[in-house]
């Protein structure tokens, strides 16, 4: 699992048909104490997460075959969470 911070929405007029109906995020990978690593990623999304949201994405092949219906989908990564990052901060100040 990696944890991102949403950049961005993807867009296309062409795509694998294991990918319609998904929406696809602009996701860039974050460490622990929350700074950017490596380069942005390409993120299905059916949970509806925001700009800037943090969400848990998987890179789990089987379950996003299964989750998408196809065995041959080229994608790679699914967000599975959208954490609360602002209630976390907000309970460890009280």
């Amino acid at each position: 699992m990696l944890l991102c911070r949403v950049d961005g929405n993807a867009i296309a007029t062409v795509h694998h048909p294991s990918l319609r109906g998904w929406r696809q995020l602009i996701c860039q990978p974050l460490d622990v104490e929350g700074f950017d690593i490596g380069k942005p990623i390409l993120v299905a999304d059916s949970l509806g997460a925001g700009l800037h949201d943090r969400v848990l994405v998987t890179s789990d092949g089987k379950s996003i075959r299964e989750r998408v219906g196809s065995p041959l989908t080229p994608l790679r990564y699914m967000s599975i969470a959208i954490l609360d990052i602002e209630s976390q901060e907000k309970g460890h100040a009280a």
